[in-house]
């Protein structure tokens, strides 16, 4: 049987398009897709360890678009797939079709990631403050910036993963916390603009949310409050 995933309308559909592109230059293996009182949760990956001894921090980034239906479910799938069948449906839409619900099917689920066996909550967030995001572009390319100075062609894979550790792991000046990885996510998919970024908090999660999306950071242990 094929799974139908219905956004409610080709703008939606668009904008997830524009999102999964941005996201897939960062990192495109796989996408977490939660569908649930007439909304889709779309969570990509930016960082996540990739091993017992990566200090990397989970940075996920996270839209959300209006669903045709109140269909339920909970899947990762292939990025790539994912977006073919985007590209399939756009294809298909007529110029007087933009406000019409759009169906495409889902992707076959895959099993094997494990940032998506970590779910962030979806309650209980504690306002933080906020920042700008003039603050955060800084962060971001200053890191880019330094990984690619540190980072020369042909370096070992071991070698590059630590380098990106201790930039994206590390904390953004001013902002307690919120790792220089946040700040990269929220550059990388398109998430800043003239519109200040909100910071909260609960456990071990930090969000920061601006009107064009949402980046969800999962801190160690160690950096936790007392």
């Amino acid at each position: 049987m094929v799974q139908q995933l219905t956004l409610a309308d080709s703008l939606s559909l668009g904008d997830l398009h524009t999102y999964l592109q941005r996201a897939g230059r960062v990192e495109d293996g796989s996408v977490r897709l939660i569908a649930g009182s007439g909304i889709l949760a779309v969570y990509t990956a930016i960082l996540y360890p990739r091993g017992i001894l990566d200090e990397s921090p989970t940075v996920l980034g996270l839209r959300t678009f209006a669903l045709a239906d109140d269909e339920e479910f909970d899947s990762v799938v292939p990025m790539r797939s994912l977006v073919d069948r985007i590209v399939r449906a756009r294809a298909e839409i007529g110029e007087d079709d933009e406000s019409r619900p759009v169906s495409m099917s889902r992707p076959p689920e895959v099993n094997t990631v494990t940032w998506a066996g970590i779910s962030p909550p979806r309650g209980g967030w504690r306002p933080l403050g906020e920042t700008d995001a003039a603050t955060l572009e800084t962060a971001a390319r200053r890191g880019i910036d330094e990984v690619a100075q540190a980072i020369p062609a042909g370096t070992g894979e071991q070698l590059v993963q630590r380098v990106r550790s201790e930039v994206w792991g590390r904390g953004v000046e001013g902002l307690e916390y919120v790792p220089t990885g946040a700040a990269f996510a929220a550059y990388s998919l398109g998430f800043l603009g003239d519109d200040t970024v909100k910071l909260f908090e609960t456990g071990p999660w930090t969000r920061l949310s601006s009107r064009r999306g949402h980046v969800l950071v999962r801190r160690k242990p160690w950096t936790l409050k007392a």
